[in-house]
């Protein structure tokens, strides 16, 4: 087995401690008071998992999309805010290791490693309307190398956290809404002002409530790769993997709290076959179909990575596409079939087999980036494609 391979599963191993021992005991105290889960992301940043994505030559570890979307499920299992801002910062973490061109931003990725930075994102701005491809707010270059920005966010999910945001803008004042960049936001020249709360259904932990972002800086942390060509080859790619595996770290927990319910009720009767152990091994098949889809989406993006440079064609952009419509769908009905086979057991909230905050967080799923917005896009690129 190779270095590289045997340095991935100690990377995995060590995810898995933090999960069940730090992300696990916190999780529902994160969700009842929709708090930061602190404890968690202390314990991946004193163990160098924020920095998993970032290549070996510039301090970081040199994970794969695969071990990360590994690492995602192990603490989306325990606590689902936990992976979520795990997988949101490596999204934005790509995008900065694939596209980062100039000297400053390859300079961040070392500072990142060393220090261990929470990268958090502000793509979604008041008056677009939730469409990641257009931009309000602009760049504007104030002389002597320097820019300065302001954007109204309805949502930057723990951004009161964040070490650096990396926030989308129009390129000038005179752009088109859609000729769009990313900009690294970082102290000093960053300032959030909050202006609205956040107390969610799911995914409480996240803390995402509404800032007025400003920031200023040097124009060198201004990506110079168009951000069309960044949400298409990366930072789409990205969260739809990352984010999948959040979904089945969700799903997983689901599935293992139905099969501890139903193992307690055959102990019950020993030699009897409960009714429900059916249904279980239903949803064990659909759990494993889930996995299966994501494992496959990890391990293309993984091959297709040395091709960054390169537009997806439609059968790329499409299959990812779809695997976020799939998982989130998937996630749902998985915890709600769990949800039955327990019964009012896990109805209940405080117990073992409780599934409350599991499918409040699988809701969650569905509302970032709406899958209605998605399955337009997969139908006009269907039809502008000639290859399907």
């Amino acid at each position: 087995m190779s270095s590289v391979r045997l340095a991935g599963l100690e990377l995995i191993a060590r995810a898995a401690r933090i999960a069940e021992h730090v992300a696990g005991p916190h999780a529902e105290e994160v969700d009842r008071d929709a708090r930061f889960p602190t404890e968690a992301i202390d314990a991946l940043r004193e163990e160098g998992l924020l920095s998993a994505l970032i290549p070996a030559e510039f301090g970081g570890v040199g994970a794969t999309v695969s071990e990360v979307a590994q690492i995602t499920r192990l603490l989306g299992a325990q606590c689902s805010s936990t992976g979520l801002i795990f997988a949101m910062h490596h999204i934005q973490l790509a995008c900065v290791v694939r596209h980062g061109r100039t000297e400053l931003l390859r300079d961040f990725l070392v500072e990142l490693a060393e220090s261990q930075y929470l990268l958090a994102s502000a793509t979604t701005e008041v008056g677009i309307g939730g469409d990641l491809r257009t931009s309000l707010c602009s760049v504007q270059r104030t002389g002597g190398g320097r820019f300065f920005l302001r954007k109204q966010a309805p949502v930057i999910s723990y951004g009161a956290y964040a070490d650096a945001i990396i926030a989308t803008a129009r390129r000038s004042p005179e752009s088109a809404h859609a000729d769009q960049v990313l900009v690294l936001c970082r102290p000093p020249g960053l300032t959030l002002e909050q202006v609205s709360e956040w107390d969610a259904l799911g995914f409480r932990g996240t803390c995402s409530p509404g800032f007025t972002l400003s920031a200023e800086g040097d124009a060198a942390q201004v990506f110079t790769d168009p951000f069309a060509k960044i949400a298409a080859t990366t930072m789409l790619p990205t969260a739809h993997v990352l984010w999948s595996s959040v979904w089945l770290g969700i799903a997983t927990a689901a599935v293992e709290r139905a099969r501890l319910f139903m193992h307690a009720e055959a102990r019950k009767k020993p030699g009897f076959t409960p009714s429900s152990a059916i249904r279980l091994a239903e949803l064990s098949a659909t759990h494993q179909q889930l996995a299966a889809l994501i494992e496959s989406a990890a391990r293309r993006y993984d091959s297709d990575s040395s091709e960054a440079a390169l537009p997806p064609d439609a059968e790329s952009a499409i299959a990812m596409n779809n695997i976020k419509v799939s998982a989130s769908t998937m996630v749902v009905d998985i915890v709600g079939e769990a949800l039955a086979i327990c019964g009012l057991t896990a109805y209940r909230l405080g117990t073992r087999h409780s599934m409350s905050r599991l499918l409040r967080d699988a809701y969650g799923a569905l509302v970032m980036v709406n899958n209605d917005r998605i399955i337009a896009n997969n139908a006009q690129m269907l039809l502008m494609s000639n290859e399907y």
